[in-house]
Order: structure tokens, then C-alpha cells, then sequence
């Protein structure tokens, strides 16, 4: 890019003996997608994933970044099932490719996202219409193509990687920031949808 809870499925603590404690999250033969997760934020969530013993699907936007870190993975946790789609959101034929090869997701995690770090009046529609449709829109439909899965199996995960952008709006980052606003008001809405299922839609806010 041009720019830079149901009361039965509570997680479980057991001991390890060495002092520290060990949470099953309960997690184990899941299948998690993450989107933008060959590096940062959201390959630390897929390996987070993976050591609950999740099937992890990866996603970046070339085949040679998401082979990358589908053997980093794999190198980490040798039993677990990892496997990537590549697939870049800011293009929409690439996309629809992309959800008809999906299996059947029970967490879906939108953590994909570009930025412009540019003054409000430098920032062209051009911009604005690139952020939009990678770090929202990519949510959107992914959500409107997995969400009804969920909803017929009684359980599943749809989480948005938001920031607090959304509402500690810097001056060189007002398009990305409403980007995060309307990612979070996405977040609430889906999860009216799901109220008395054993699904969940939440917003997660990173600090800097």
C-alpha cells in the first residue's frame, strides 16, 4: 500500500506447577482467520491462537509474506494445523476469491489496516476511499459471509482490532481515525445481532 460470554465456554485455569498458571481458553480444533497477520498485532494474535491449539488460517497481501510466516508458525508450534490465504482487501477481486476459499470459520478476527499519515486538507478522496475499504469494509463483508455460520452453529468469535484512534484523534490521522470510530460502531451493532447465541462480536482497543 501507498500507506504506511455463555457461562459454559468461560476459560478454565489449571496449574502448571511452576508457579505460573495455564488458561484453556477452550480454543482446541477451532478454525481462526486473521486478516494483515504475517506480522505485528496480528501475527502475535495468531500465534496466541495457535498455543490454544486453534487451527490458524494467516492472511497477508502476497504469497511470499504469508509463506513467511505460515513456516514461522509452524516452526513455533509444530502439531498445530496453519495454514494463509493471500489476498490484499484494497482489492475487491481478490476478496470475493478469498471468502468463497474459506472453511467454516468459528473466529474470525479483522485486524487489517492501512494508514495516511497526512494533514485533513492533503488527504484526497482517493485517501479516504482506500482506508475505508481495507480497514472497514474488509470486516464488513467478511463478517456478513461468516456470521450466519455462526449463527446456525451457536458459536463463534467475530473481533475487531480497533484503536484508540477512534477517539484520541490525532490531526495527521483523521481519516484513519474514523476508519477505527465506524470499525467500533460496525463492532456494537453485529453484536445486537447475536444477543442469546453462543456468539460473540467485540472491539479491541490497542494503546500505543
Amino acid at each position: 500500500y501507498p500507506y504506511s460470554t455463555c457461562t459454559h465456554d468461560l476459560a478454565t485455569i489449571q496449574p502448571l506447577g511452576t508457579g505460573r498458571l495455564n488458561m484453556d481458553l477452550k480454543l482446541k480444533n477451532k478454525t481462526a482467520f486473521i486478516t494483515g497477520s504475517t506480522a505485528g498485532i496480528g501475527f502475535a494474535i495468531a500465534r496466541g491462537l495457535a498455543q490454544e491449539g486453534a487451527h490458524v488460517i494467516l492472511n497477508g497481501r502476497t504469497k511470499e509474506s504469508v509463506r513467511g510466516a505460515v513456516s514461522k508458525l509452524k516452526a513455533m508450534f509444530p502439531e498445530a494445523q496453519i495454514s494463509g490465504f493471500a489476498a490484499d482487501f484494497g482489492d475487491s477481486a481478490q476478496v470475493d476469491p478469498l471468502i468463497d476459499a474459506l472453511p467454516e470459520i468459528d473466529i474470525l478476527v479483522n485486524n487489517v489496516g492501512i494508514y495516511a499519515g497526512k494533514t485533513y486538507q492533503e488527504t484526497s478522496d482517493a485517501d479516504w476511499q482506500s482506508m475505508l475499504k481495507v480497514n472497514l469494509m474488509s470486516g464488513v463483508r467478511l463478517s456478513r459471509a461468516l456470521l450466519p455460520g455462526m449463527k446456525q452453529r451457536n458459536w463463534g468469535r467475530i473481533l475487531f482490532v480497533s484503536s484508540e484512534c477512534a477517539s484520541l484523534v490525532p490531526a495527521d490521522l483523521i481519516a484513519y481515525s474514523c476508519t477505527k470510530a465506524a470499525m467500533q460502531a460496525l463492532s456494537r451493532g453485529l453484536a445486537q445481532t447475536t444477543a442469546g447465541l453462543g456468539v460473540t462480536v467485540n472491539s479491541i482497543v490497542p494503546g500505543s
